[in-house]
């Protein structure tokens, strides 16, 4: 297996979903814009979807593959007892979270985004689509345990695939409402829920190859079942940490008028980067690492940490520079259009600036935390989280009424790079990080490339700026361009440096 290959074909499927949701946003920005709809709409779908993200971008793999692994390598019927008595189980727990979160969605919203009290017509609405998209995180969930199952024997691209779906249903729900001059909120919500249905049609499909479904619902649940949901819910903080400390954002951020919905748009570019620099490359490289550490290969562990460390650098960095000196730009050419406004371009750009500062750290603590995944510790790797967690609170919330919801992606960076700066302190001292000198000479090649591509982005986006102003309406196709070019010049310089080739990033 290769790193490279199989994190390019993951990376692929998982920009079309990306693209397709980036037109999914741009219709909503020109529909609904910043609006109080806007506002209900994203702390409606901000809850499932977070949901989606934990379960579908590696917290329920980070559980799943390695025990998975090790019951599969002990014995194949064992690995399919496994899976059916983990499925059977999984199914209960997501009926009853439903049902609660159904009964109790008041309280719920109230949680989640208090400010909203202030205006009960915002309230109630978010409510009433909550519970119409609540019951997504189901069929997501139980998607995601199929994806597992596809991940675990190296198979990506359907699970990758799989998100396409939602993006596209809820692109026919809006122009579908645009066309009949429906309710734009309430036909994206019901199609959040159909897209969750038909997603998870869709993977039972492509992985009857290698499992087929044979629930079987008894109250008595086995050790190995047992542990491997005892590892689930540490795995969920762990593993996603960053879109927990988007969740506690959002909640901050509905004390503030619009604020949910800047900071929804910020999400939505600098993620496109994250799918490939953190999530393909970890959710690729955990079950061959899991073997590794199964049958104690140190080479080859070694080889993965440092590969799937250098490919995560090599995507992120550059990316995090050209959100920081672009940020305005991309959000103007992207959703500077209709009721989206020059003073939202404005807002949402900052707050993209700031997380750009943040992008390494985002896809870094995907790969470091495979470091322990892989060895069936969630443990450490859930404390380091909840530090995360608590930095994140207390400086949004120490700032918040000085400088507004800017602070909330200013202390998602900095709680994220300490969190960075732990697990590898503690992935040292206790001899699990096994880097080579050879990585440190790769990383400053790729500090001198991105130094360069970022002096060549600089010099276009002087050169254009007019192109780029907010009023021009094809500034898209000139900010397309230009970042195609310069990308593609990070890329070429990388290869030259001799970063960029096949053979390097094998796994055996």
């Amino acid at each position: 297996m290769n790193l490279l290959s199989s994190a390019t074909v993951f990376s692929f499927f998982t920009l079309i979903s990306r693209i397709l949701g980036y037109l999914r946003d741009i219709l909503i920005a020109i529909f609904l814009g910043t609006s109080i709809l806007a506002d209900a709409f994203f702390v409606a779908f901000r809850l499932p979807n977070t949901f989606r993200r934990l379960f579908a971008e590696g917290t329920f793999n980070a559980a799943f593959i390695p025990s998975y692994t090790s019951a599969k390598i002990e014995d194949k019927k064992k690995g399919k007892k496994f899976a059916d008595d983990v499925l059977s189980s999984l199914l209960l727990i997501l009926l009853l979270i439903v049902t609660l979160v159904e009964i109790f969605t008041p309280y719920l919203i109230y949680i989640i985004a208090p400010g909203f009290l202030e205006n009960q017509i915002k309230f109630n609405l978010a409510v009433e689509l909550t519970r119409i998209t609540f019951p997504f995180l189901l069929f997501v969930s139980l998607s995601s345990f199929f994806a597992g199952i596809l991940n675990s024997n190296n198979k990506f691209a359907a699970a990758a695939a799989a998100p396409i779906i939602l993006n596209v249903i809820l692109i026919i729900s809006l122009i579908f409402s645009f066309m009949q001059g429906l309710d734009y909120v309430k036909q994206l919500s019901y199609g959040v829920t159909i897209a969750g249905v038909i997603q998870l049609i869709f993977l039972i499909f492509v992985s009857k190859k290698y499992y087929y479904p044979s629930p079987n619902f008894s109250l008595k649940v086995s050790k190995k079942v047992s542990f491997f949901f005892q590892k689930l819910f540490p795995s969920i903080l762990s593993s996603g940490v960053t879109q927990i400390n988007i969740l506690v954002g959002t909640i901050i951020a509905s004390f503030q008028t619009s604020a949910v919905s800047y900071l929804y748009y910020a999400d939505r570019i600098y993620q496109i980067n994250l799918a490939i620099a953190g999530i393909a490359v970890g959710t690729v490289s955990l079950p061959i690492l899991s073997e590794a550490f199964k049958t104690k290969n140190v080479k080859k562990i070694s080889n993965i940490q440092n590969r799937s460390f250098e490919l995560s650098l090599l995507f992120s960095i550059p990316a995090g520079f050209g959100l920081i000196l672009a940020s305005k730009e991309i959000v103007s050419a992207l959703f500077g259009y209709g009721s989206f406004s020059a003073n939202d371009v404005e807002m949402t750009g900052s707050a993209l600036m700031f997380f750009g500062y943040g992008v390494p750290a985002f896809a870094l603590i995907k790969i470091l935390s495979n470091f322990f995944f892989a060895r069936d510790n969630t443990k450490t790797p859930f404390y380091i989280s909840l530090l995360i967690v608590v930095i994140n609170i207390l400086i949004s919330v120490s700032f918040f009424n000085k400088i507004g919801f800017i602070i909330i992606p200013i202390a998602t960076s900095i709680s994220t790079w300490v969190g960075v700066f732990i697990y590898i302190y503690l992935l040292h001292i206790n001899k699990i990080l096994l880097l080579k000198n050879q990585l440190m000479i790769n990383l400053l090649k790729i500090l001198i490339s991105t130094i360069v591509m970022s002096l060549l982005l600089l010099f276009f986006l002087d050169k254009f700026s007019n192109y780029l102003d907010y009023s021009y309406k094809y500034k898209a196709v000139y900010l397309i361009s230009i970042v195609s070019f310069v990308g593609m010049f990070y890329l070429l310089s990388c290869y030259l440096f001799g970063i960029l080739k096949l053979k390097n990033y094998k796994a055996n």
